[in-house]
């Protein structure tokens, strides 16, 4: 067990099989990271990738000063699972993308009073409220496919007979303002911890958190209403943030770009929209900076999909997947760009988590109908 947490140098570590498929960039990036002055650790995770100068899917830990530009700009951004009432014996694919209709719209209204129920800080983003967004973010709609511990799928309320929801989406364009305003400020020389500029930052950064799960919870009570479905979170949780932690004995700042904390309870580890995603429970090691993969992964740029893919499928066959679910995703660049292929497989991220002995799988769950946008997410 932990085979597969592999040290790279002093205070880099990366998680990874033999199989794995790492990107070079990415390790440079990771290593790179590990010489900012006060950085003391980094991880990487399985599903590493190259950033905007910073890699995605890692951890980092540091002392005395913390950085804005690791935890990039869609602080917040995460997952949030439900499960619902919606019967599958009674599923109908044509029905349900009907039904789902057009996410991208602000939501009107009739939902002022659930918005200001959130107290969130006026921040000249509430349209953005309740809308998924483009990039990787999605909301989907899964079945149980496998139990490898029915005892913990009863304690969650998950069973066969009833489809799950999973959301992924994060603050928005309020995490892109905050980062601008530091990085305009301070460029990427990050923030002596205690200093009135931290301060400011933690507290913007902290209304950011608030506002992506608000968001989350606002898309999931969207959708459930247009399915006439009743539903529940089982979990919530962000993968951008940076938070005080306390890491063998040492007090620092914990920053996550791309990392499912393993300190908060069952996660979701997804695959892409043409695979399946994993229900896990964390086994917390200070190893991996308490962390753990947050998906399958980047594989290909986004600019060089449309010109492996496009001579194989045409955007209607993009619009199904060999799972049988649907894709809705009018937006013709994008569906190129978060094809399943731009990804790596899950099931060698979970494989490595596994070996590594990080986590305990507790179900697989399979994509039946995924929402990316109906063309007017951006």
């Amino acid at each position: 067990m932990g085979t597969c947490i592999r040290t790279l140098s002093d205070g880099t570590v990366l998680v990874a099989a033999d199989d794995t498929w790492i990107e070079g960039k990415a390790i440079q990036q990771l290593e790179t990271t590990a010489r900012l002055p006060g950085m003391h650790r980094v991880a990487g995770m399985p599903d590493l990738h190259p950033g905007r100068g910073y890699p995605v899917g890692a951890a980092f830990f540091s002392v005395g000063r913390l950085y804005p530009a690791l935890v990039g700009n869609d602080i917040g951004c995460g997952m949030a699972l439900w499960r619902t009432d919606s019967a599958i014996a009674k599923l109908n694919l044509d029905k349900l993308e009907k039904r789902i209709g057009n996410l991208d719209a602000p939501l009107d209204d009739s939902w002022r009073e659930a918005i200001d129920a959130f107290d969130l800080p006026l921040s000249g983003h509430e349209r953005s409220l309740g809308t998924i967004g483009g990039g990787n973010h999605f909301a989907e709609l899964q079945l149980l496919d496998e139990s490898y511990d029915d005892e913990a799928m009863a304690a969650l309320g998950i069973d066969r007979k009833h489809l799950l929801l999973l959301v992924h989406s994060g603050s928005r364009g309020l995490g892109e303002s905050i980062l601008r305003e530091q990085v305009d400020l301070f460029g990427h020389q990050g923030l002596e911890a205690g200093s009135d500029a931290c301060a400011h930052y933690l507290s913007r950064h902290d209304g950011a958190l608030r506002f992506a799960e608000a968001n989350r919870q606002l898309i999931a009570r969207r959708i459930l209403e247009r399915l006439r479905s009743d539903g529940r979170a089982v979990l919530d949780i962000n993968h951008n943030l940076v938070s005080s932690a306390r890491v063998d004995g040492v007090q620092g700042w914990l920053h996550r770009n791309g990392a499912t904390p393993s300190d908060q309870g069952v996660v979701v580890i997804p695959g892409s929209r043409g695979d399946y995603s994993y229900l896990v429970q964390p086994l917390a090691d200070a190893r991996s900076l308490f962390s753990l993969a947050h998906g399958a992964g980047r594989k290909w740029m986004r600019s060089e999909c449309k010109d492996r893919l496009a001579a194989r499928y045409s955007v209607e066959q993009l619009g199904r997947t060999s799972l049988g679910s649907r894709v809705i995703c009018a937006d013709r660049a994008l569906i190129y760009e978060e094809a399943p292929e731009a990804y790596k497989a899950i099931d060698s991220v979970i494989g490595a988590l596994q070996g590594a002995g990080l986590i305990r799988v507790l179900a697989r769950l399979k994509p039946v109908l995924t929402y990316k946008t109906r063309g007017g997410c951006c």
